[in-house]
């Protein structure tokens, strides 16, 4: 019974998108990319024309009819933002809110590029800080020195253990 029911829903979903009459070629293909182009407040990763949610059927039946009233695309888009915001067009204008979400993707990629290259320099500093000059050689000498003693001292400690 439950197969029935969602068989006969996506059958008339299907066949309700085949319904839609327009007068020109020309309409038929605006509306197709205006629903492919607006995406579904509801769904959030779907746009209207793949969503069977109810605020995208009301959508592509306002679409329709904004299409066969003779709007252009600007205008039914222009529609469609003043009544739903700018989420629901999958291109955002660039204006004082959305500017940080084209800006910020460049903005941490310079910070990590930055972060890299000072890092860079201070392992460079730290390679040539480790470099033995001619005042530590001496001292790097008598270090060696103490350690042979120190060897020394722990194998006859050891050979007159019984």
């Amino acid at each position: 019974m439950v197969l029935c029911l969602l068989a006969a829903a996506q059958l008339h979903a299907s066949t309700s998108q085949e319904l839609l009459q327009f007068e020109s070629e020309q309409q038929r293909r605006l509306y197709a990319q205006l629903t492919a182009e607006l995406r579904c407040p509801q769904c959030q990763n779907q746009n209207i024309a793949d969503s069977n949610a109810v605020v995208a059927v009301d959508m592509r039946e306002k679409t329709h009819e904004l299409v066969i009233q003779g709007y252009s695309r600007q205008q039914v888009l222009d529609f469609m933002i003043d009544r739903y915001g700018n989420f629901v067009h999958y291109q955002p204008p660039v204006n004082s809110i959305t500017i940080w979400l084209w800006l910020l993707p460049v903005l941490v990629l310079v910070s990590l590029l930055l972060f890299q290259l000072r890092r860079r320099a201070l392992q460079r500093n730290m390679q040539g800080a480790e470099q033995p000059s001619e005042e530590a050689a001496p001292a790097s000498q008598q270090q060696a020195a103490l350690d042979q003693q120190l060897d020394q001292i722990i194998e006859r400690y050891r050979s007159t253990k019984p």
